[in-house]
């Protein structure tokens, strides 16, 4: 009866327009108020509890670092060293394009913020080079996803936090198939450019590449500092997001000067505005699942599946699939807090390795931020091209298919994921 009602008052907010954050805050506290026994103060102690978690205190961080470097100019400096890299590819100008997505996603952690700052420079530059804009658009789209998957990926620790991973081994785990998606959209672009006959960029001299290289290092920096520190256990996760925030500042004022020292209050509020959205949706979601566990769900779930005697490989095509619809209609962050605690004690009882899950989850999520109805990149790449949301779909649409063949290999070949996390660093 309490989780028929916890389900039915969630769809029900959710049908009626109100946000996912307050949807699942609502519906979890009317539950425990009317139907359940937890008493006003002890869910305030929760939602308390749940908020000061250790791991939590890494998204403010890496949020304050994502914001100076998207509104300096770092992501002028890595798009002009990939196109110097390798601009004179077929396809070059698309592939540096996917190359510069890469870089900047490992500064921003962040999927829309890697698609409006590369994509609002490259796409016109593409198109100016005589790419067609629907072309220029879904690549742009689809490789922006790279954000949440290359660390440090705020979407990673979010999961650690829900399901008490390291998200130091989430992070080494994100490294190998964030660069092999990368390199794959590449060859598919490659491909594409030799068939149709894509314009080629003139090769940059070495002086030329070795100069851009030079002007973007501060930035590419940061991704060493952070997966360096961490790999060689210098800092936890948590605290080389400080790190990187103060590192990030430093750059931005000191080094490029791409910011005054009047427009870093601007930035810092920017940054509160998104980290407050995100733990109102971290804390609302964590209730949420407060009452799935309180109701025992997560475990009847799991007691059903292993009475059924599913398979861990059947338990995984049931896992993508339930994922992939859940991201055509909200947000990753949701997704996994909702989600995360059904799925990760039936995973573990099957012999599902963690970190694995993590990743496999986070691929499905890339793939829900290009499909429609509510695919988040869809809606970032129409504001900044001016196509219709149609228009992103259908060019997006072609090299979403590299993404879902990417997600049934990584779902099915762990080493991919656990290669570098059980090299015994951590």
């Amino acid at each position: 009866m309490t989780t028929a009602a916890l389900f039915i008052m969630l769809f029900i907010f959710m049908f009626l327009g109100m946000p996912v954050a307050v949807a699942l805050g609502l519906s979890s506290l009317l539950t425990i108020l009317v139907l359940g026994n937890d008493s006003l103060p002890s869910l305030t102690l929760k939602m308390f509890d749940v908020s000061e978690h250790f791991t939590l205190m890494a998204i403010p961080f890496f949020v304050l670092a994502g914001a100076f470097m998207t509104t300096g100019g770092v992501a002028k400096r890595m798009i002009r060293f990939a196109i110097a890299s390798v601009g004179h590819l077929h396809g070059g100008l698309a592939i540096a394009s996917v190359l510069a997505c890469c870089l900047f996603a490992a500064v921003s952690g962040s999927s829309p913020a890697t698609v409006v700052a590369v994509g609002s420079i490259v796409i016109a530059g593409m198109v100016k080079a005589g790419y067609p804009q629907p072309l220029a658009a879904g690549i742009v789209c689809n490789a922006g996803t790279l954000g949440i998957l290359i660390p440090p990926s705020i979407v990673l620790v979010v999961y650690g936090a829900a399901t008490e991973t390291s998200v130091g081994k989430l992070f080494m785990a994100g490294v190998v198939p964030g660069a092999l998606l990368g390199l794959a959209l590449m060859v598919a672009i490659y491909v594409v450019a030799r068939v149709k006959k894509l314009p080629r960029q003139p090769r940059a001299s070495l002086r030329e590449v070795l100069e851009a290289g030079r002007d973007s290092f501060w930035g590419l920096m940061l991704i060493v500092i952070i997966l360096g520190g961490i790999y060689g256990g210098v800092f936890t996760p948590t605290e080389a997001a400080a790190v990187s925030a103060v590192y990030a500042f430093i750059v931005a004022v000191f080094v490029y000067r791409d910011i005054g020292m009047r427009q870093v209050p601007e930035v810092v509020v920017d940054a509160a505005k998104v980290t407050i959205m995100l733990m109102f949706i971290i804390v609302n979601a964590l209730l949420f699942a407060h009452v799935l566990t309180t109701e025992r769900i997560p475990q009847a779930i799991a007691e059903q599946i292993i009475a059924w005697d599913m398979e861990a490989w059947q338990f995984l095509i049931v896992v993508n699939i339930l994922l992939l619809i859940a991201g055509m209609f909200m947000e990753p962050t949701g997704i996994i807090l909702i989600l995360a605690p059904i799925l990760f004690p039936i995973a573990m009882q099957l012999g599902i390795d963690p970190v694995h899950l993590g990743i496999i989850i986070v691929v499905n999520l890339e793939i829900g931020m290009v499909t429609p109805p509510i695919g988040l990149n869809l809606f970032v790449t129409s504001g900044i091209t001016g196509m219709s949301i149609g228009q992103v779909t259908r060019a997006a649409t072609p090299w979403l298919m590299v993404l879902i063949s990417f997600l049934v290999i990584i779902t099915y070949v762990p080493a991919i994921s656990l290669w570098l996390p059980n090299m015994g660093f951590f």
